[in-house]
């Protein structure tokens, strides 16, 4: 039990340090609706959504799920504050997933830290292994997956200046089917094939 509440509470901050970012960096592209909604904070109060933050991760957990993932509420962009829309909205929206690379990088250090600090307190060491590489799990994994390719995710956004008219008309047809599209992926194990080896690759950098 206390391993869920440990993994939930990192899940919940990793994500909202993933939403903060999408917002600082529209509001330095010049839009303000973040702002003025009070997303520009760490408080997970105005960044957490009941059922995506909560939830969705308890379900994942109970299920036996090998991937935690969950979301938090969206930030709200509205791209004609940008003076260029598609290369501003690539900017906010590799942001995302950059904040959770550094946390995982950041954790990954602490990681390494504890064992060269704490040799000899095996108590320490394990739980330090526990909270420290659940983080790096965490927020690899939530970068890892918002790089995906597919609307609504952060990677239709990232690649969407690089495509031809044609591939932006097409994502932007298949967003509203975006999240049935992940979910189709997540049950026929798609997700996993895509998760796991980058999973496996950042961990070997990192540690």
């Amino acid at each position: 039990m206390l391993e869920i509440v440990i993994g939930v509470f990192i899940l919940i901050f990793s994500v909202v340090i993933h939403e903060a970012a999408h917002a600082w960096t529209a509001a330095w592209f010049g839009d303000p609706t973040a702002k003025l909604q009070g997303r520009l904070s760490l408080n997970p109060a105005v960044h957490v959504d009941p059922f995506g933050s909560v939830l969705l991760p308890l379900l994942l957990v109970l299920s036996g799920s090998s991937i935690l993932l969950g979301y938090a509420k969206p930030v709200p962009v509205r791209s004609e504050y940008f003076t260029r829309p598609l290369r501003d909205m690539m900017w906010v929206a590799l942001a995302g997933p950059l904040s959770n690379l550094t946390v995982a990088a950041f954790f990954g250090f602490l990681y390494k830290m504890s064992f060269a600090i704490m040799p000899h307190l095996v108590l320490g060491s394990e739980v330090a292994q526990f909270v420290f590489g659940y983080a790096i799990t965490i927020n690899l994994a939530l970068a890892f997956f918002n790089l995906m390719p597919i609307p609504p995710l952060d990677g239709s956004r990232i690649i969407m200046p690089f495509l031809p008219r044609k591939g932006q008309l097409f994502l932007n047809k298949i967003e509203p089917y975006g999240f049935l599209i992940v979910i189709v992926c997540v049950y026929f194990g798609v997700l996993n094939i895509f998760l796991r080896p980058l999973l496996a690759l950042g961990y070997k950098f990192l540690l």
